[in-house]
């Protein structure tokens, strides 16, 4: 049953959350300290990254710029997330009393369908850079390898900026998350719905997978070049090592921490929104 009696709004479902429960795990001051932390991680990635690029090579360079747009990313999504989040445990997670037109949870959605993706998609990108700069060394002008960089990374962004958009034009709908201090997409019986989670799913899916096999091919092809007959040669090329090295754990963390969302998006484990719960508040 639903507070007040009031008709549920666009973004609320049902939950199975009591106040005191609310109360038990609010914690506004533990949610702002976690964002602070990773901001200032964040903050101090970039720093080194802004020494690491001054008299680096080009295909350093080049790698030094997906990366540099990897942190802005996170940077970014961390300080957009958080305030909404520490906001929402503030107010007892009461995202009704909060945001009653669902305006703000529409803006949390679209953030976290943009900064969820852009990540993996970044990834990408960075293993297809890596991958030529290792196979086909030669197959691209390094004087645009940079700018290339930097406008790969804005399509990156258009890209899952472009996604995040759509329930706003109808195909897929934003709802208010367990235990209601962030919003997410739902899987609903619509056409709209199933489209757009899939969507979600499939593209983050194919992020880690094309990630997982440029790397793979990437680090075969390094293992093949340091055990062949020129290896003392190939010494310069212990920066490449270090890029793949980088590449691979980013590759893993994305793919970790973005998994439980991807498989939320397909739909696999989630219930109709539509569907009540044992117990309303």
């Amino acid at each position: 049953m639903w507070p007040n009696g009031s008709a549920p709004g666009s973004c609320f479902r049902p939950t199975n959350i009591t106040l005191e429960e609310r109360r038990l795990i609010a914690s506004p001051w533990f949610a702002a300290s976690f964002c602070l932390v990773g901001l200032a991680s964040n903050l101090l990635a970039l720093r080194v990254l802004a020494g690491a690029r001054q008299g680096s090579s080009q295909a350093r360079s080049s790698f030094l710029t997906f990366l540099c747009g990897l942190v802005l990313t996170d940077f970014m999504g961390l300080l957009s997330t958080g305030a909404v989040v520490v906001a929402q445990h503030a107010a007892l997670f009461d995202w009704r009393a909060v945001d009653p037109r669902c305006r703000l949870c529409r803006f949390f959605g679209v953030i976290m369908v943009f900064f969820g993706l852009s990540p993996l998609l970044l990834g990408a990108a960075m293993a297809s850079e890596r991958y030529l700069g290792i196979t086909r060394p030669f197959s691209r002008p390094a004087a645009a390898s940079q700018r290339r960089a930097w406008a790969t990374v804005a399509l990156v962004w258009a890209a899952a900026l472009a996604l995040g958009l759509l329930p706003l034009l109808g195909v897929g709908r934003y709802t208010v998350q367990y235990p209601g201090s962030w919003c997410f997409l739902t899987l609903g019986p619509g056409l709209g719905d199933v489209a757009f989670g899939l969507l979600f799913a499939l593209l983050g899916g194919l992020s880690v997978a094309l990630s997982f096999v440029l790397n793979t091919v990437s680090v075969a092809t390094l293992c093949r070049v340091y055990h062949g007959r020129e290896a003392a040669q190939q010494r310069p090329r212990d920066c490449e090592v270090e890029m793949m090295a980088q590449l691979t754990g980013i590759m893993v963390v994305a793919s970790v921490c973005w998994a439980p969302l991807l498989v939320s998006g397909s739909g696999i484990g989630d219930r109709d929104p539509a569907a009540p719960h044992p117990q309303g508040t």
